[in-house]
């Protein structure tokens, strides 16, 4: 029988090793490929090693590299401020929610899952947006339109409902106001949950491209995301339509997908692993709570 546990624990250990280097071969799929030169790509197909070494790719992202590092650089402030506000906003929406004693619980619940099932539409907002907001071509625009998540705000709430309410009770007794018990109790007990949707917003906001392409017109204030989706708009209508356009310079294409990739996703992949255990508790503690 010890002998089957130690062969079985082996067996086990073995196969999440190769599901876990099975789930690394698209990666390395992709900065292969981005590392490839078209001619190579096209002559030998896909391969996890760069048959023909290319960095053509690369040097035509980065060709004004000016564009790149300010793209990198707005992109960078509106994750950072627009996660920031926005957990602590959808915190602070979900704790009086969480309080089985606040009278307007159930209607401020009501009105977060509304706005899950329904929204405005596109043109209110913009309107809303650009005219009464005034907020055309400014930085604002770039995180406040999606600065509150329905769903990630009931989640929020399921983690503050979990809170011992004796402990609440007892804060009030000492005479502890209602900011000082939410910033000094309910905040730290609540860690996992907040972290867990603080990463659902970090890659709400780095992977945007929505909102720069509504309400910036100004090249100074472009996300990462919509200038490399202009890039690739760019080749592939060079592509599509030849001509002049396609033979004035030779323009990567299936590389520059993959590198394209490899800019965009990189810095998130290099965060998330600091987020993974808060990531995997908080979803796995969230699902559960009631």
């Amino acid at each position: 029988m010890k002998h089957a546990n130690v062969f079985l624990k082996i067996f086990v250990h073995l196969f999440l090793i190769i599901m876990s280097l099975l789930c690394l071969l698209p990666f390395v799929m992709i900065l292969s490929v981005s590392l490839t030169s078209e001619t190579g790509i096209q002559a030998n197909g896909y391969s996890l090693i760069p048959s023909e070494f290319s960095l053509e790719a690369y040097q035509y992202i980065f060709r004004n590299p000016t564009e790149v590092i300010s793209a990198y650089g707005t992109t960078t402030f509106v994750t950072v401020v627009g996660t920031l506000v926005s957990v602590l906003i959808m915190a602070m929406l979900a704790y009086p929610m969480s309080r089985s004693d606040f009278k307007l619980k159930n209607g401020l619940s009501f009105f977060v899952y509304f706005t899950m099932l329904f929204s405005g539409g596109l043109v209110p907002m913009y309107i809303l947006v650009t005219k009464y907001l005034g907020l055309k071509d400014n930085i604002l625009a770039l995180f406040l339109p999606i600065l509150i998540s329905g769903w990630n705000t009931m989640l929020l709430r399921m983690f503050m409902a979990s809170v011992p309410v004796s402990l609440i009770e007892a804060a009030n007794l000492e005479g502890a106001s209602e900011f000082r018990i939410f910033f000094t109790i309910v905040i730290p007990l609540s860690k996992v949950g907040i972290v867990t949707i603080a990463l659902f917003q970090v890659l709400t906001f780095w992977n945007d491209w929505y909102q720069a392409m509504l309400y910036i017109d100004h090249g100074d204030m472009t996300t990462l995301q919509y200038m490399l989706y202009r890039v690739l708009n760019k080749v592939n209508l060079a592509k599509e339509y030849g001509g002049m356009m396609a033979t004035q310079e030779k323009l990567p294409n299936e590389n520059l997908r993959m590198a394209l990739c490899v800019v965009a996703a990189g810095p998130m992949l290099v965060i998330f692993p600091f987020f993974q255990k808060y990531f995997s508790k908080g979803i796995t503690v969230g699902g559960v709570k009631g």
